[in-house]
């Protein structure tokens, strides 16, 4: 018998949430690289749902909890649960009548799966450390003790302290102009998601993009990065003219050192970038909308659990291609829909079906895995979907009566279904089905009556691939022009066996081997280890001792073990491990360890 999930429980969360929430946090703490430590305090305010209740339940990961205090002064009683592999463990903390607001002293671990610290050796400048956070999904309980839900809402004040010449950001308001004293402090007063709370810490310049936008980064980084994402004030104007007024004053971003392990993190005022967008001609720059579309899905309307991620990466990832269209062309868009649904057919081709659902049915397991092809790409094609069904004009108009609907809001699936059902499907109860639209969200696979997109801008290179598998020379190939998206869609489409003359002369032709764009670069290695071409190793191999990026990484390292160079693949890991983001390794641990 299957198990009944309650779908409006957390079940990554030991938080009880639903008798008392925590709505701000004061934050406390020192940065102290010798010791790769963060300690201070956090004081957490108090809302009793139940005003009955007697105990504060908390998620924490490796935190060394010192004291805990009532309304600042009463030393309360608390006790530390079990350690679980996934969750990490729950801190219960004894509420006496009266106790609005609860203090914890504390320090995170060396091991905190929420923190990088680089050494100056890994940052561009080699001088000065580095820190960062990753807090999503449920790492913000490895640097802070809360209810590390997205259900529970916060606001947050910060004061920082850090070595004297080095800046500290967070996901707050930040001065670019602010002395580097040391001390730094941040307010926050929009309530947002937990898994949004960000740090990061190093020697940091800024760069002006727009009016209410810029971007820090390393002294040696940051004028390539404010070259490349030169284009964000014109983004957000376009997201604005679809969803409306940007809600979070300004939009800042920062480009991390290498190890970061993902292509961005949303976080609001301040989304943090990986440097591989960095390819110097903008043909990557569509991250830079897709975190900045999760302004609004996502940030501004939340998935309530991890289970209903899909509510905000679907919508984030259609949002994503509407700017970039508006931005940068039709063609462009169109060329990315392709990819993107090349990239759900694969994991189609490789992933059980009853794991094919928008909501990411995870509720036992690491909620890591939520982050998906179906929950990005099989939900994004939904949007689509009811967007050729409505048409663009009323389409936007329930897109943006969504989104105002739940503004600062966390909602499960079950919720969209209801208002899909009072809204879309009475108003446009002849371009859509209830029965439609719930084969959607909950069928397994893609729906019968899904067409997959396409571009004519790919017909050129279908004909490339053709002529090379007819024989042609590789440098007789007609690939003048094209687009970063042109070349992915060339690699991946590539048969599956290609002799070693086909991989020389590819190579030599084309010099994907040393090719400086992140993506190509990948897609090339996956190609050349699978068909034994080990003149790709030692570039292979700087490549992921460079790059953390766990869309590059981990398909690069199970491409190796699935080719037979597992002993390869662990001797590149034992270089790259010391540089990879605490997330990432746990993860490549299981594969090479």
């Amino acid at each position: 018998m299957l198990k009944q999930w309650d779908n409006n429980h957390d079940y990554h969360s030991f938080a009880n949430s639903e008798q008392v929430r925590v709505t701000h946090l004061s934050l406390a703490l020192d940065v102290d690289f010798e010791a790769k430590q963060l300690a201070g305090q956090v004081e957490l305010q108090l809302d009793f749902i139940d005003e009955k209740t007697t105990e504060l339940w908390l998620d924490t990961r490796d935190l060394i909890i010192e004291a805990v205090y009532g309304n600042g002064e009463q030393q309360l009683e608390f006790s530390i649960d079990k350690h679980d592999t996934t969750l990490g463990q729950r801190l219960n903390i004894q509420l006496s009548a009266g106790i609005r607001s609860v203090t914890i002293g504390y320090r995170t671990s060396v091991n905190a799966q929420g923190l990088q610290w680089l050494t100056p050796q890994q940052t561009s400048g080699k001088t000065l450390p580095f820190l960062f956070s990753q807090s999503q999904p449920i790492n913000a309980r490895s640097w802070i003790p809360l209810q590390d839900t997205p259900k529970a809402r916060i606001t947050f004040d910060a004061i920082i302290t850090a070595p004297k010449g080095m800046r500290v950001v967070m996901s707050a308001l930040n001065d670019a102009e602010a002395e580097l004293t040391g001390k730094f402090t941040f307010d926050m007063e929009k309530p947002m998601p937990t898994h949004l709370l960000a740090i990061a810490v190093g020697e940091l310049a800024f760069a002006k993009l727009g009016p209410r936008t810029g971007v820090y980064a390393e002294p040696e980084v940051v004028a390539t990065a404010a070259s490349e994402f030169e284009d964000t004030e014109s983004m957000v104007e376009v997201a604005e003219s679809l969803l409306g007024p940007y809600p979070w004053g300004r939009y800042d971003m920062i480009v991390l050192p290498p190890s970061f392990p993902f292509g961005g993190m949303e976080n609001p005022r301040l989304a943090f970038m990986t440097p591989t967008l960095i390819a110097g001609d903008k043909s990557l720059v569509s991250t830079v909308a897709h975190e900045l579309a999760h302004s609004w899905t996502g940030n501004l309307v939340s998935n309530a659990t991890w289970r209903d991620l899909w509510l905000n990466e679907g919508f984030t990832t259609y949002f994503t291609n509407r700017i970039v269209e508006a931005v940068y062309g039709k063609e462009l868009a169109e060329l990315e829909l392709v990819l993107e649904n090349g990239r759900l057919q694969e994991a189609i081709a490789s992933t059980a079906m009853n794991a094919q659902t928008l909501p990411a049915n995870m509720q036992t397991q690491d909620p890591n895995e939520a982050f998906n092809r179906f929950t990005y790409d099989k939900a994004s094609m939904f949007v689509h979907d009811l967007e050729k069904r409505l048409g663009r004009e009323a389409f936007d108009k329930f897109l943006y009566q969504y989104v105002q609907a739940f503004a600062f809001e966390a909602i499960t699936t079950e919720t969209f279904v209801s208002y899909a059902k009072q809204t879309l499907l009475r108003e446009h109860a002849d371009k859509i089905t209830e029965a439609e639209l719930l084969e959607w969200i909950y069928g397994e696979g893609m729906p019968s009556w899904y067409m997959e997109p396409k571009s004519s801008s790919l017909d050129k290179v279908v004909m490339a691939l053709r002529a090379f598998d007819d024989g042609a020379s590789a440098t007789s190939l007609m690939t003048q022009g094209w687009r970063v998206h042109h070349w992915q869609y060339f690699l991946t489409h590539l048969p599956t066996e290609l002799s070693q003359d086909a991989l020389t002369e590819l190579d030599k032709a084309f010099n994907f081997t040393q090719s400086t764009n992140a993506e190509i670069a990948c897609d090339w290695f996956r190609v050349a280890i699978r068909n034994d071409y080990q003149a790709v190793l030692e570039a292979v191999t700087a490549y992921l001792v460079k790059i953390g990026r766990g869309k590059f990484v981990k398909p690069l390292y199970a491409e190796l073990i699935k080719a037979g160079f597992k002993t390869q693949a662990q001797q590149i890991y034992a270089k790259a491990r010391d540089g990879y983001h605490p997330s990432i390794v746990v993860m490549l641990d299981q594969q090479l360890l």
